[in-house]
C-alpha cells in the first residue's frame, strides 16, 4: 500500500481552498489505478465540497493551527515530524507554502503565496498587517527546509524563474484546473444581493487583500457614473472583513453603482459568472488568478490587469483587454467602450512552460506518485546490494 499525506491545514477560503478541493477530487479518481492510503491534514472537514467522497480518505482535523503563527510553526516543524514517524508516508504533499520538517523520502511543497514578490506600499502597510509582514518575512519562510523537497510546485512560469533564481530548486509548473461546481445550481435571489440584472453587470470576485486592488475598480465605477448610470459593479466585500475592506467601503460606499455583496460561496460566484456581462480583474499580483480561468468557460469579456500572471493565465483567450492596474481612468474608459459595444480586445501568443509542466491534477499526482515509487525502488535496490 502506497501511503500519501496531503497537508492543507491552512487552506480555509478562496482560491487556496480550491487547491485542496481539486487535489482530493483528482486523487479520488486515480486511486483506482494505484493502491493508495491517503491521509489528509485539514483545518475543518466542513469546508470540503459535498461532492468529495470523504470515505476515500483518512482525515485529521487541526482547527487551531491557523489561530496563531506559534501554533502554525509548531505544527510544521514539530507535529508534522511526529505524524510522519507514525504514518511513514511514501509521499508528503504540503499545499501551503512552508516546507515541514518530516521523515519522508519524497516530499513536495505547493507554493501559492505571492507576497514575496509584492512591492509593499508603505501607506497601506497597516491595512493588512499579516500580509504586510508576509511581504517582509515570506522569503525566509519559503527558504526553511526548501532543499528537502524533490520538487517545488508553482502555478506559473514566471514564478518558476523567480524561485529558480532565488532558491535554486527543482520546480514543477502546474496550472490550476477549473473545478466543476456542485451540479445543482443555486437560484440566485437578486433582492438581498441588491443587483439589478437589467443593467450591465461588471463583476470582481476576490477576497479583500491589499494587492487585489479593489480601489481601482471602485474609482473607475465612480468615474463611469458621471457618464452613465446603466451599469452595476458587483464586488465581494462589504467592509466588515478587515481594515482594508473597511477603507474601501468608507471611500466608495456612496457610489450608487457599486454593490458590496461580501464574500460568497463558490456556487453563488458561479451563478454570478453566468449573469455577469464582463469580468474585471485588477489584481496587481497573483500566482494564478482563479476567477480568470473560471470565467473564460462562459466565453465573455474580461478586462484584466496588465501583469505577468494575467498574460500567462489568459493565454490566447480572444475576449481579453489589458489595462494599467494603477489607472482608474483607463479602466473606466474601457468599461464605457464595452457598454457601447466598441471595446477592442488584445491578441497575444501562448508560450508553454518547459517540463515538468501539468495543466491538470490527475497528471500532476500521477507524476508525483510515479517519481516517489521510482525513488523508493532505487533505494530498495541499493539496500539489497
Amino acid at each position: 500500500m502506497f501511503k500519501i499525506v496531503i497537508s492543507g491545514v491552512n487552506l480555509v477560503e478562496g482560491g487556496i481552498l480550491s487547491i485542496l478541493q481539486d487535489s482530493l477530487k483528482s486523487i479520488s479518481k486515480i486511486k483506482k489505478q494505484h493502491e493508495l492510503e491517503v491521509t489528509v491534514l485539514i483545518h475543518d472537514l466542513k469546508l470540503l465540497d459535498d461532492d468529495i467522497d470523504k470515505n476515500r480518505f483518512n482525515f485529521i482535523e487541526y482547527p487551531e493551527v491557523k489561530s496563531s503563527w506559534l501554533k502554525r510553526v509548531k505544527f510544521e516543524y514539530i507535529e508534522s515530524k511526529e505524524i510522519s514517524n507514525q504514518l511513514k508516508p511514501d509521499l508528503w504533499i504540503s499545499l501551503h507554502d512552508i516546507t515541514p520538517n518530516v521523515n519522508c523520502k519524497f516530499q513536495v511543497v505547493y507554493c501559492h503565496n505571492p507576497s514575496v514578490f509584492y512591492k509593499l506600499d508603505v501607506k497601506r502597510f497597516f491595512y493588512d498587517i499579516k500580509f504586510s509582514l508576509f511581504c517582509i518575512f515570506y522569503r525566509y519562510l519559503y527558504q526553511i527546509n526548501i532543499k528537502k523537497n524533490a520538487y517545488v510546485i508553482v502555478q506559473q512560469n514566471w514564478i518558476r524563474k523567480a524561485f529558480g533564481a532565488m532558491y535554486g530548486v527543482n520546480t514543477i509548473v502546474a496550472y490550476p484546473i477549473q473545478t466543476k461546481y456542485i451540479n445543482e445550481p443555486i437560484a440566485l435571489n437578486e433582492e438581498p444581493l441588491g443587483i439589478d440584472m437589467n443593467k450591465k453587470i461588471f463583476f470582481f470576485p476576490s477576497i479583500p487583500r491589499i494587492f487585489k486592488n479593489f480601489e481601482v475598480v471602485c474609482r473607475a465605477a465612480e468615474l463611469l457614473e458621471k457618464k452613465t448610470a446603466n451599469f452595476e459593479l458587483v464586488i465581494t466585500l462589504n467592509g466588515s472583513e478587515n481594515k482594508y475592506a473597511s477603507s474601501i467601503f468608507e471611500r466608495y460606499g456612496h457610489v450608487k453603482s457599486i454593490k458590496f455583496i461580501g464574500i460568497q460561496k463558490r456556487t453563488v460566484v458561479n451563478e454570478l459568472y453566468a449573469k455577469t456581462d464582463c469580468l474585471l480583474f485588477p489584481s496587481k499580483l497573483e500566482t494564478w488568478g482563479l476567477p480568470l480561468s473560471e470565467f473564460r468557460s462562459f466565453n465573455k469579456p474580461i478586462i484584466v490587469s496588465d501583469s505577468p500572471y494575467a498574460h500567462e493565465n489568459v493565454g490566447n483567450y480572444e475576449k481579453a483587454k489589458f489595462f494599467d492596474p494603477n489607472n482608474a481612468e483607463e479602466l473606466a474608459e474601457y468599461m464605457f467602450l464595452f457598454m457601447k459595444g466598441e471595446l477592442t480586445f488584445d491578441k497575444q501568443s501562448v508560450t508553454i512552460p518547459d517540463q515538468p509542466f501539468f495543466n491538470n491534477w490527475d497528471s500532476l499526482l500521477s507524476f508525483l506518485i510515479g517519481k516517489a515509487k521510482e525513488k523508493a525502488s532505487v533505494r530498495e535496490a541499493k539496500i539489497v546490494k
